[in-house]
């Protein structure tokens, strides 16, 4: 689920859906997978100081910052980033002045790489846990935003247990969002409407953010999908 930045989208290519039996599986749906990339990443930052790309493209993290600064998400309210990757969205939000926010990742290499970004960049007011996001402890609970850049789309392509791990995602996202709270997802395997139907329990549609479009053999269609849901 380490979704973060660095490696590519997860399945540009859908095959399959969530009503017709599940993705495809994959080891990008694994542990060991994301470990590998991002023992990679910070050989590369340590040695280069190449941060790593931002997953789905700046872009995709502009259009959850730009939605933050419309909503007038306030400076100190508590922010997590699910699947952090290499904290990008972490930094640029602290840049911004956001002074509560925190990053997971069940990958010890990414979070190892968020902190020597964040150090380098001279940031002290990010929290960074390596935790699982389907097996959260406790303490992790309240925040008045949570954030998915592809850490569901990883899930979803589990060759093993793929469906019940998608529920428990949802159960986490109900224990750790307060009531009211808001949940900013991003995804290149799942459609809109896949996207609403599955978290149809606990939370709202609240705003389908615009993605980029295109045009193929006479169809057309989003590369990505963002949505904001709030928790009921």
């Amino acid at each position: 689920m380490s979704a973060g930045g660095g490696a590519a989208p997860a399945a540009r290519a859908r095959e399959g859906s969530p009503g017709a039996g599940g993705f495809a599986p994959s080891a990008l749906g694994t542990r060991e997978h994301w470990d590998a990339v991002y023992e990679r990443e910070l050989h590369t930052f340590q040695e280069y100081g190449d941060t790593g790309e931002v997953w789905f493209g700046e872009e995709s993290m502009n259009r959850l910052i730009r939605w933050m600064q419309k909503h007038k998400i306030p400076m100190d309210a508590s922010v997590l980033d699910i699947g952090t990757g290499n904290g990008a969205l972490l930094v640029e939000l602290a840049k911004l002045g956001f002074s509560n926010i925190t990053g997971i990742d069940y990958s010890p290499s990414a979070i190892q790489l968020s902190r020597s970004i964040i150090e380098k960049e001279g940031l002290s007011n990010i929290t960074l846990k390596v935790e699982d996001f389907l097996h959260l402890p406790a303490e992790l609970s309240g925040f008045h935003v949570c954030v998915d850049k592809g850490t569901l789309d990883a899930i979803s392509l589990s060759p093993d247990g793929a469906a019940e791990k998608r529920r428990q995602y949802v159960s986490s996202l109900c224990r750790v969002l307060r009531p009211e709270g808001f949940f900013l997802i991003t995804s290149c395997n799942w459609t809109a409407e896949e996207l609403r139907n599955e978290f149809r329990e606990g939370f709202e549609l609240f705003e389908v953010l615009p993605t980029p479009k295109f045009s193929f053999g006479g169809r057309s269609g989003n590369t990505v999908a963002a949505l904001v849901f709030q928790k009921t």
